[in-house]
């Protein structure tokens, strides 16, 4: 018992360090990301992340396998030894104790089998005296009763001691037939039964060793399952389509080259009547020029542009410079919607602390109320430029020489398109709105105004924090959406008549 018990703890150790490696193992080929990266998209490792999962879980089974054998198995069997062992203590000091006794008995019984001997040695030399004093006709008579009353003396200890051997060699046989025949056997009984109750005891434990790995082999089998469910979601399509998706470029392929007739000032014909077409220099193409462009877009097969990355991203191309446009808006917007969240915040305490001049100094938040404005006024700026760069006015040319770096000009020759819409109405009005804060609206499109100014709402915010307003004299532009307090009217008719 102690054997095996030794062999299941070994077994145990086994499982907890297996448990450990695959633990130690998932960890170390999981993923370390912050919380601003993104998850895996491709199928391929969503699945290797899913059998990470599913191994993880599967080293939680080899755990709860070590730690069943180890209450269910070894835990018993070193109690269960513990009280074996007692129980054998005590059937061994049985025995001993009844062997002792035995030994008591048969020293009793020798010891008056010797006195029961030497009684009658002596009562045989004193008959011996008395029969030669008998028979010796010198002796006195008073030498011969002294004789006779020495011989009854010894004769009368020899019968006593005779019956004290019979009791005691009486005694001795009760007492060893009842060691041989009842005490020993049910001593030796309850060892059987002792040795019987471990082998039992052992087999449930060979049975519960097998049980304790048997329970798990369901919950196994599906960790199994997930993983192979894992291999059956990798998508080659899918994954190849998101790669196309993450790094296209957007790039028009190149158009074929024009033929370029250099024999024209050749053969041409020298007249008076004839008049030389002049060369068009402006339709000429730079050959050098065109491939100069096309060069060096295909990363993957030439040289990555080199230098440092642009506010506005001009240096990717089209498709990934949308996308980190997108997520610079994004970004941006969430840091105004922080400081507005602020501003309000400050504000209510600003109104309380005028309420209850006893809470605090309403003026100790105008400092703060400030800053958090001038943040504000900053954010929006920025906002402005890269919603600009993501506008199709700021998108993405060839030419870095012609990329637009900032807002546009405030004079541009107008198109054919502008004047095909100079004489349409202006949108109706669908609110008003009074300015809370001041702007002042340098950056092209927007719209300048005071604090409480009034000004009539034509569109409203689509979600970029920007709302199209308008002036009692017509003058159109985006301001702030956080800046204005804003009421629309319901059912509105119509456009608003203005001067």
């Amino acid at each position: 018992m102690e054997k095996y018990a030794k062999f299941v703890k070994e077994r145990i150790e086994i499982e907890q360090n297996y448990a450990k490696q695959l633990r130690n193992l998932v960890k170390k080929y999981c993923p370390k990301r912050s919380p601003k990266d993104e998850e895996p998209r491709f199928t391929s490792c969503i699945a290797f992340f899913n059998i990470l999962n599913e191994l993880n879980d599967y080293a939680g089974q080899r755990e709860v396998v070590a730690e069943e054998m180890g209450h269910r198995v070894y835990g018993e069997l070193m109690r269960y030894s513990h009280d074996l062992k007692t129980e054998r203590k005590m059937h061994l000091q049985e025995g001993r104790k009844a062997q002792q006794y035995l030994d008591m008995c048969w020293k009793q019984m020798d010891n008056s089998k010797k006195k029961f001997e030497r009684e009658c040695r002596e009562a045989e030399k004193a008959q011996q005296s008395y029969e030669r004093l008998d028979n010796d006709t010198n002796a006195t008579k008073a030498d011969v009763e002294k004789a006779k009353q020495q011989l009854n003396l010894r004769t009368h200890m020899a019968d006593e001691n005779k019956n004290e051997y019979a009791a005691q060699l009486q005694n001795f046989n009760g007492e060893q037939h009842k060691h041989y025949y009842i005490v020993i056997p049910q001593i030796y009984k309850q060892l059987q039964e002792m040795d019987e109750r471990r082998t039992i005891k052992l087999s449930e434990c060979y049975k519960g060793f097998a049980d304790s790995e048997r329970k798990v082999i369901p919950i196994i089998s599906k960790c199994l399952e997930g993983m192979i469910l894992a291999a059956k979601s990798v998508d080659e399509h899918r994954d190849s389509q998101l790669v196309i998706d993450c790094f296209k470029s957007g790039f028009e392929p190149p158009g074929d080259f024009p033929f370029e007739d250099y024999s024209q000032n050749i053969y041409r014909t020298i007249s008076d009547g004839t008049i030389s077409t002049p060369k068009q220099e402006g339709m000429r193409i730079d050959t050098k020029t065109t491939v100069g462009k096309s060069k060096g877009k295909l990363w993957l097969f030439g040289k990555k542009p080199k230098g440092p990355a642009l506010e506005d991203f001009s240096h990717l191309p089209p498709e990934q410079r949308r996308k980190k446009l997108q997520q610079r808006i994004d970004e941006l917007n969430r840091e105004l919607q922080k400081e507005t969240d602020q501003k309000d915040a400050l504000i209510k305490m600003k109104d309380v602390y005028e309420k209850n001049p006893q809470m605090g100094d309403p003026s100790s938040l105008q400092p703060k109320l400030t800053e958090t404005m001038s943040n504000m006024d900053q954010l929006l700026r920025v906002l402005t430029l890269q919603s600009f760069y993501y506008s199709p006015e700021g998108s993405y040319t060839d030419d870095a020489s012609q990329e637009v770096r900032g807002p546009p000009q405030q004079h541009v020759q107008p198109s054919e398109f502008d004047d095909e819409f100079e004489d349409d109405d202006p949108l109706p009005a669908i609110g008003h709105c009074k300015a809370i804060y001041p702007f002042d609206g340098h950056n092209e499109g927007t719209l300048a105004m005071k604090e409480g100014e009034i000004l009539y709402i034509i569109e409203e915010d689509k979600g970029d924090g920007w709302t199209r307003a308008r002036r009692h004299n017509g003058e159109e532009g985006y301001v702030p959406t956080s800046y204005i307090d804003v009421t629309l009217e319901k059912n509105s008719k119509g456009a608003v008549t203005y001067i």
